[in-house]
């Protein structure tokens, strides 16, 4: 034991000591290291910054100058005679003080005699100007093109010396020392802005300007660049902490120094952070010698662990490519799996994908539970099991989808017969805790090499078979074919082009319906049926893109475009009631009811001619979101129809839970009256029930006289149909119903020229 504690000291924790030792020192070098390099970049910026803001000022003094320089108006106001002082005043010296903050300026005559003086904003007198004049000297015999003084040479950073000609402008800049001040001074020819204005050379007058550096300039300077305590001082005596950068003038003479307290970032967060820098050193110190200590101890139990590692491994490998809840293989291992049957198979050889979804198994979950639905879906992988041989692969993708590789298969009616097994093995009923549930299921199926070679497009095909399955009936097969994959392509595209049609709204179109009385005779209402003319495909049938929209979920989007429609026709004909199908999808949103409000609030068209039809299948759902919006549309003065009566499977206690205002009695019931006593029975039974529950009746579908009048005499409310008129476009139903009112004006008012049914005033037909 002793032995292995040695050898643990030298080959774990003598390395792990000096590595540690090491790692701090270099550590501590690098953020010694990091703080000078911090420190030393940061002095180097001020001082840019610096150098930069003296070499700008010159720059600005020339534009400042240029402004009231270069200009028609100084040079005849300076010829004027007598002087106009007022307007150089207010336009040139104590213009450029209060717009520039220039301190001094100083206006020469051709004969470089001083006219004007104004200093500090305030206006001096000219000869002012002389105890300067020295200073200026250069600058003049520059300007008026002597030869030039030569600026002595000298390398400090401050040093500038400019003689600029840029458009009309000619001026000269230095950097000097002006009445024992470091100023940067600027003159410039006063001259035309244009040719308009003729100047005859040697006759300009100079504009001169100063600003000094150790004044306003200095504070502004301190602000714009965040330097602390900056100052100016003839000799340099900088304070602790504090760095200074000599100022020459163009001549090379000392001026004296800029001095400031540098920034020092490195120094102040070795400041704030040292003290806990030093304690995390320690606590690393103490940590590296705990887990020192934890490691010697860990040792033993090293190999436990490893073994115990080894033997979780294939479980974790298990459970990688495995379903928890049925065992089978999951969508990784069936992936992995149709890969490598394909590559064996080779281009002649033939299988099959099927991909399996579970119908009616959401009810189930519903009705029974979350753990009945689990339940349900680990016996349906049993079933499939001892459905399949041994060399056949079954997957769990998700939820109730189920996905089988079929190989050796000779034909479709190799894989249509495993189909057959299958189905009928679902349909037997599945025991979940005394209970039994029904199921069914969707398969689709794609064939390699018919359908393709590659695992990601027999997969999609597989599910095109499958959609198919499911929207032909459910609880079937379906083997692929290229006709599907087309109808998919298809059904995309109608998908994009009705989208770009909800944008653009010029191919859709609404047709109205008209709704007549019980005797035939008056229009009291219309149905909004929405059409679909394509710029390329013609007409669409209403029940191929509105299929298409209520999967895609435009619906919503369609849904709002036809009420918003419709409620501009409620608004050009007032007197009938305009009728909007909803679809169960729109009230999957439970802000449905008030968006629709908002929608007719906005057309300002009255709630009580909106009458929402909606289908049985909507009260099957029996869902509270769906209750609760037709409820709060009715209380808005909305009228609920139910549209299709009688073709599905809704009960008087579906009536009375949403209570509907009125009933639409399915065309598949008035079409055979006359001819089918039982579709009599049926319609006299609707009718008398509806009228015993105080509900409005209406009957589609009518096409012929006696349908007509059977519908009377049992008391049928309403009747629509292509006896009466087909559905319109908006401006054939205007042409209708002016038709109608003229043929009523012709023959008086005292039969048919109005008609009374709750407050509604109606048109006659005949």
């Amino acid at each position: 034991m002793h032995q292995l504690n040695w050898r643990f000291s030298v080959r774990v924790l003598l390395p792990v000591a000096m590595s540690t030792a090491v790692a701090l020192a270099l550590a501590a070098l690098a953020l010694v290291w990091a703080v000078r390099q911090s420190d030393e970049i940061s002095i180097q910026r001020q001082q840019r910054m610096a150098e930069r803001s003296i070499r700008a000022v010159l720059g600005e003094l020339a534009k400042q100058q240029e402004m009231v320089a270069v200009w028609n108006d100084t040079v005849l106001n300076l010829n004027k005679k007598p002087l106009d002082e007022k307007w150089l005043h207010a336009n040139i010296g104590g213009w450029l003080h209060v717009t520039f903050d220039q301190d001094r300026t100083y206006i020469l005559d051709p004969n470089d005699q001083a006219i004007d003086a104004v200093i500090d904003g305030t206006r001096m007198p000219p000869e002012e100007f002389e105890k300067v004049r020295a200073s200026f000297h250069e600058l003049i015999r520059g300007l008026r093109g002597d030869a030039r003084s030569s600026h002595h040479g000298h390398s400090d950073r401050f040093s500038h010396a400019e003689y600029l000609k840029s458009g009309r402008a000619v001026h000269d800049t230095h950097l000097l020392e002006l009445l024992g001040r470091p100023s940067a001074v600027s003159a410039m020819k006063i001259v035309p802005e244009n040719e308009e204005l003729i100047q005859k050379p040697g006759s300009e007058f100079l504009l001169l300007s100063v600003r000094f550096l150790d004044g306003n300039f200095l504070n502004q300077l301190a602000e714009q660049n965040l330097i602390e305590g900056l100052r100016f001082s003839q000799v340099n005596e900088p304070g602790e902490g504090e760095i200074g950068v000599p100022l020459r003038s163009d001549e090379g003479k000392l001026i004296g120094y800029f001095i400031w307290k540098p920034e020092l970032p490195g120094t102040t967060i070795l400041r704030t952070f040292g003290p806990s820098i030093a304690v995390v050193c320690l606590l690393i110190i103490g940590v590296m010698a705990l887990l020192a200590r934890s490691l010697r101890r860990s040792m033993g139990k090293l190999r436990k662990v490893i073994a115990e590692l080894r033997e979780s491994e294939a479980q974790a490998h298990h459970l990688a490519f495995h379903d928890v809840l049925t065992g089978l293989p999951n969508r990784a291992m069936f992936d992995q799996s149709l890969d490598r049957t394909l590559a064996s198979a080779g281009p002649q050889g033939r299988l099959a994908i099927l991909m399996l979804d579970l119908d009616r198994f959401k009810h189930v979950n519903d009705t029974l539970g979350h753990q009945a639905g689990d339940a349900v879906v680990r016996e349906f992988g049993q079933r499939l099991a001892l459905l399949l041989r041994g060399s056949d692969t079954i997957a769990r993708l998700g939820g109730d989808e189920f996905a089988i590789v079929l190989s050796g298969i000779n034909g479709h009616e190799d894989v249509e017969r495993v189909c057959v097994r299958i189905l009928e093995a679902v349909r037997q009923p599945f025991e979940i805790a005394g209970k039994q549930a029904f199921v069914g299921v969707s398969i689709g199926v794609a064939l390699a090499p018919d359908a393709g070679l590659e695992r990601v497009d027999l997969m999609r095909k597989a599910d095109i078979a499958l959609y198919q399955a499911k929207s032909e009936g459910r609880d079937a097969y379906r083997i692929f074919t290229a006709a599907m994959d087309e109808t998919v392509k298809v059904r995309s595209t109608i998908e994009e082009e009705l989208r770009l049609a909800l944008v653009t709204g010029s191919d859709l179109r609404l047709f109205y319906q008209p709704q007549v009385d019980v005797d035939g005779q008056s229009i009291i209402g219309l149905e909004a049926l929405v059409r679909w003319h394509h710029p390329t495909r013609g007409m669409i049938a209403p029940h191929q893109f509105i299929a298409i929209a209520e999967e895609t979920g435009l619906i919503s989007s369609l849904g709002e475009w036809v009420l918003r429609q419709a409620c501009l026709a409620s608004k050009r004909w007032p007197d009938l009631t305009i009728a909007v199908n909803l679809s169960p999808v729109q009230f999957r949103s439970s802000g449905l009811a008030e968006q629709l409000i908002g929608i007719v609030r906005e057309a300002g068209a009255d709630p009580r001619r909106i009458e929402f039809e909606i289908t049985e299948s909507l009260l099957l759902d029996d869902s509270d979101l769906s209750r609760c919006a037709l409820k709060t549309l009715r209380q808005e003065g909305f009228k609920i129809a139910l549209d299709d009566f009688g073709t599905g499977y809704s009960s008087l206690s579906y009536l009375r839970r949403f209570e509907v205002d009125k009933i639409k009695i399915d065309r598949s019931f008035v079409q055979h009256l006359g001819q089918q006593d039982e579709s009599m029975a049926i319609v006299t039974a609707i009718v008398t029930l509806c009228r015993a529950m105080g509900l409005t009746v209406t009957a589609e579908g009518v096409e012929t006289e006696d349908q007509k009048r059977f519908l009377s005499q049992t008391g049928c409310s309403e009747m629509q149909g292509f006896l009466f008129s087909h559905a319109l476009p908006e401006e054939q139903i205007e042409d209708l119903l002016i038709s109608l009112r003229d043929r009523l004006g012709s023959q008086g008012n005292a039969t048919l020229a109005s008609y009374a049914s709750g407050g509604r005033r109606v048109a006659a037909l005949t």
